[in-house]
């Protein structure tokens, strides 16, 4: 097994340490050990760790690990173990949501860390070799029911996507209904990689190609009556997306 470097979301230090300890005698490299949510998305950022260690319940952060969990993967795919020493259904279920790797539950056995630690990056990357690339895939399948389920979105069909807090709503051509996912948008639209999407806002991504009229503040698409809205700051930028035709200057009577 190669060295891996780990990313340790962990606020009780003592903890922290001890995790450490046990996985740099198994090998591994601890690049940080992060207490909330600005650590870890600048470790993250500054050296991508092949895996991260999350504990759900942070005493010292205002997000718990699972909200940290989203962030991160809003950024990037990183494989992650959460850590908690509580198995509350609710709690589980919220967890799923962002589809760990595993789960270990406080207190575990030191031997048992550093076997899932490597046991999870082997099934990660056997994972990627096996399964269709999801960035290049015309079409994805997105996960309903709490994961117990998929369902195929063909990205060409898809006219916007908006962000509703931790869900995310998805509106296709053909559909006159919204689509609901529990993911946030930022996760989402990292797998519409083509220069048709277009980020107008934190909140909403569309797809040029379907865009049927331009108004200041708000853009209709194909096939639905109702305009959707934007920040009009953006108005500028998103006329320079498309081949606009200005109106001619009018000629001076002689």
């Amino acid at each position: 097994m190669k060295s891996l470097k780990i990313l340790i979301i962990e606020d009780e230090l003592v903890t922290a340490h001890d995790i450490k300890e046990t996985l740099e005698k198994a090998g591994h490299i601890i690049i940080d050990i992060a207490r909330n949510l600005s650590a870890a998305l600048t470790s993250v950022r500054v050296n991508t760790p092949d895996i991260i260690l999350i504990d759900i319940h942070l005493e010292h952060s205002t997000e718990d690990g699972i909200d940290i969990a989203q962030r991160i993967l809003a950024l990037q795919t990183i494989p992650f173990i959460y850590l908690t020493g509580h198995s509350e259904h609710p709690t589980i279920a919220r967890a799923q949501q962002t589809r760990p790797a595993a789960y270990l539950l406080k207190p575990f056995r030191h031997k048992e860390l550093a076997i899932q630690v490597e046991l999870t990056y082997h099934n990660y990357q056997v994972s990627l070799a096996s399964s269709a690339d999801p960035f290049l895939s015309d079409n994805l399948y997105l996960p309903v029911d709490q994961g117990k389920g998929y369902v195929k979105i063909k990205k060409s069909d898809v006219l916007y996507m908006m962000a509703d807090r931790v869900y995310v709503e998805i509106y296709l051509a053909g559909e006159t209904q919204k689509r609901v996912f529990s993911m946030n948008l930022g996760y989402i639209s990292q797998f519409f990689t083509t220069a048709n999407f277009y980020h107008l806002s934190r909140s909403l991504v569309v797809n040029l190609d379907h865009v049927e009229r331009i108004d200041r503040g708000q853009f209709y698409v194909k096939g639905h009556e109702h305009a959707v809205s934007f920040p009009e700051a953006n108005h500028k930028l998103f006329l320079q997306q498309f081949a606009i035709i200005k109106t001619p200057p009018k000629r001076e009577s002689r």
